[in-house]
């Protein structure tokens, strides 16, 4: 068995201190948590914590486990095997010369990613979808010079009226 990223989603009460607990459950037992996005949900007594983690199928067992004990969890649920959308954010400025605008607008155009910030110098670049599309367009943009990048962690919902 190898180390897989593995997405798990968390719906938890929304109360102060729950994130550390989670934070800290991973943090106490070697876990490592490789995207987290956190957000109030439909309704705002609950928030949905998404986060991707690695490990085999016996770690990732044991991340389900320890996370159904904590007091203020109420679902813990992973993607593994479904039909599901995810989604990452990301903001990026880009060295961007006059000469050189036209050849990053038409990379951005064909991610479908857009300018959100022009300055002298760089081009701000907002771009959501899979993991996989973001990669490929900061793989192209890097020989133009990436200044600053932000991504928000990956998000996921299943496909279809199944509620998690």
């Amino acid at each position: 068995m190898t180390d897989e990223r593995h997405i798990i989603s968390v719906v938890v009460e929304n109360k102060a201190g729950v994130l550390a607990r989670i934070a800290g459950l991973f943090s106490s037992r070697g876990y490592n948590i490789d995207s987290l996005a956190v957000g109030e949900t439909e309704d705002p007594q609950l928030s949905r914590i998404t986060l991707v983690t690695s490990g085999d199928e016996a770690v990732i067992e044991q991340i389900r486990k320890q996370l159904n004990r904590l007091i203020d969890v109420i679902r813990v649920h992973e993607f593994e095997g479904e039909d599901f959308v995810e989604r990452d954010l990301m903001l990026l400025k880009v060295n961007a010369p006059p000469g050189k605008r036209g050849e990053i607008m038409q990379i951005v155009d064909v991610f479908r990613g857009k300018i959100v910030d022009v300055g002298a110098k760089h081009l701000m670049v907002e771009l959501s979808g899979p993991e996989s599309k973001i990669n490929a367009m900061i793989d192209l943009l890097r020989p133009f010079g990436i200044k600053e990048m932000v991504r928000s962690g990956r998000i996921a919902l299943t496909r279809g009226v199944k509620q998690i």
